[in-house]
């Protein structure tokens, strides 16, 4: 008798800076909740519990030397995340393509949602109060489950349906952009929770 693991789904956390460059990043966050009217009346619109920079900026990295100094750092572990799953990049490069703030009110998270259009995604975390929301990853094959049972409370966490992981201050998840994932809102927390998201898409050399 022959089981296999097959089609596994990848995710990589990776600790990027110290707690230092992070207090650096996080003034820089909220100076652009300060100013970013654009981005705040786009808040206002859609009903985001917080600020996001998603809608309004597309430059941070050219704005600030800090947020140029994290794209730098995240390039690497990105390059590295690509040979781990494998990837012919021959001609091809990644190209960091979007990054933007998040910052999120006690309360609030973030709904379900995919990325289209990149290929990797990610988050680094900036502030993570005591009990702010996990990153919640949906196995992607749960649409096509049907019939199938419940699983057993004691299920190991790679058959699970849902994953919860906690982030930390100065760590970033990878993984690709088409995996659902979204961050329930932190009902026990009592200060905002800062995050940098970002997307990597595919470029001709």
């Amino acid at each position: 008798m022959t089981t296999r693991t097959l089609f596994p789904t990848l995710v990589r956390e990776e600790k990027v800076s110290d707690l230092d460059f992070a207090e650096q990043l996080e003034k820089v966050c909220w100076l652009l909740a300060e100013e970013d009217d654009a981005g705040n009346t786009w808040c206002e619109e859609q009903g985001y519990g917080g600020y996001t920079s998603y809608a309004s900026l597309d430059d941070l990295p050219e704005r600030f030397p800090e947020f140029a100094e994290l794209k730098s750092r995240l390039a690497p572990i990105a390059d590295d995340f690509a040979k781990e799953l494998h990837w012919d990049m021959d001609g091809l490069a990644l190209q960091l393509d979007a990054i933007w703030v998040n910052i999120l009110e006690p309360g609030f998270g973030h709904s379900n949602h995919i990325h289209p259009g990149s290929v990797l995604s990610g988050t680094y975390y900036v502030s993570v109060p005591e009990g702010s929301g996990r990153l919640k990853l949906e196995d992607p094959r749960l649409s096509k489950m049907m019939a199938a049972p419940q699983l057993v409370d004691d299920v190991p966490e790679s058959a699970r349906r849902f994953i919860y992981l906690p982030p930390s201050i100065g760590h970033a998840f990878f993984w690709e952009s088409w995996l659902r994932h979204e961050v329930p809102a932190g009902p026990d927390a009592e200060e905002p929770r800062v995050s940098i998201s970002f997307n990597y898409a595919l470029k001709r050399l």
